[in-house]
């Protein structure tokens, strides 16, 4: 059974494999051992505070295998970004060139440098091991970071943000920015990628280009690379786009990668939700689906947080939500606490 959880100090080599498997683009985890480190104590200090407004809370988390004790994924949520550093983004505009005189007009795509989507809640770091990828496992690994923010609300903007991997090749090398680098930077991509995740931003301030951009004047292979997502990220832009996120116009500055964004409250699995409390019952595992539907199940902790795929029957009679006592260890509660939960299943 996989589990998913607050991520600890006894984590930190398996965060460390982690960020060196996901490789050139996963800005959010840099293979350097003393920013792993303080991301480690960061979420400690994130998920120990007693918050009752957002500011610079970083919460990171595990999954981790119960049989094995491996950890096998991670997943993250920013509280707000670009309170402390600045938090860039190019937004994606039209300017209009016309002359009434000679009966000319052309609309002009252009790329203006902005920090839009300041304050905002971002959810990141999201990397699952190759190993662990079957099942529900990364469903539940993205999906479960809406239910503890909806459960948690005070913590957390309502506006929710995603920043997609853009198109690069296997050595890293970004279409995109090859043309950023050779007008302005000098500078290759993984480079300018590992001083943005250790929070080197200085660079983008002092080298980036003050002016809107024109998307006609980039080459060919940058233009056409712009919102597009990675091939190993499309799967992941395709589950947030089943739970309600669009891409309003802005992408990554240095790969072009779309940002995503949805209201907290519109979310899809945040939206189906439940809170109930729970009644264990023997034998809920051994029920055909159609009987005991697969969820997604939180407890409604903070600091001993949990969450576990498990299937689960409402007994309407007594409104408890019933699951298995495997499943109740997991997520570390007793008949009567309460836990929230959303079927793995929408149907609209």
């Amino acid at each position: 059974m996989k589990i998913i959880r607050p991520i600890e100090q006894k984590d930190y080599q398996s965060l460390h494999t982690i960020a060196e498997e996901s490789g050139v683009g996963f800005t959010s985890l840099p293979v350097n051992e003393e920013l792993l480190r303080s991301k480690i104590d960061h979420a400690e200090h994130a998920f120990s505070d007693n918050i009752k407004n957002p500011s610079d809370q970083s919460y990171l988390f595990v999954m981790e295998d119960l049989e094995t004790g491996e950890v096998v994924g991670t997943s993250g949520i920013e509280a707000t970004v670009g309170l402390n550093d600045a938090f860039y983004h190019y937004h994606c505009g039209k300017v209009v060139h016309a002359s009434r005189e000679l009966n000319i007009h052309n609309t002009v795509d252009i790329l203006t440098l902005c920090n839009d989507y300041t304050g905002v809640s971002e959810i990141c770091t999201l990397f699952l091991k190759e190993s662990a990828r079957q099942g529900s496992n990364g469903r539940l690994l993205s999906k479960f970071r809406f239910l503890f923010m909806l459960e948690h609300q005070h913590r957390f903007s309502e506006t929710v943000i995603a920043e997609m991997r853009g198109v690069s090749d296997e050595n890293g090398t970004s279409p995109f920015w090859q043309w950023l680098d050779e007008h302005f930077f000098s500078m290759d991509f993984p480079t300018a990628d590992y001083l943005t995740g250790i929070g080197d931003k200085v660079f983008i301030a002092e080298l980036m280009p003050k002016y809107p951009i024109y998307v006609s004047l980039l080459s060919k292979q940058a233009q056409t690379v712009i919102g597009k997502v990675h091939e190993k990220t499309r799967p992941a832009l395709q589950l947030l786009e089943q739970e309600g996120f669009s891409c309003r116009g802005y992408v990554d500055i240095f790969d072009a990668g779309p940002t995503v964004e949805a209201n907290l409250q519109h979310i899809r699995t945040a939206q189906a939700s439940r809170k109930m409390p729970i009644e264990i019952t023997e034998g809920i595992d051994s029920l055909d689906e159609s009987d005991a539907p697969l969820c997604y199940v939180i407890n409604t902790k903070v600091e001993g947080f949990r969450a576990v795929a498990a299937p689960l029957v409402i007994n309407k009679s007594t409104q408890v939500a019933q699951i298995s006592q495997q499943h109740a260890n997991a997520l570390e509660v007793t008949n009567g606490d309460l836990i929230r939960f959303s079927p793995t299943r929408i149907f609209c």
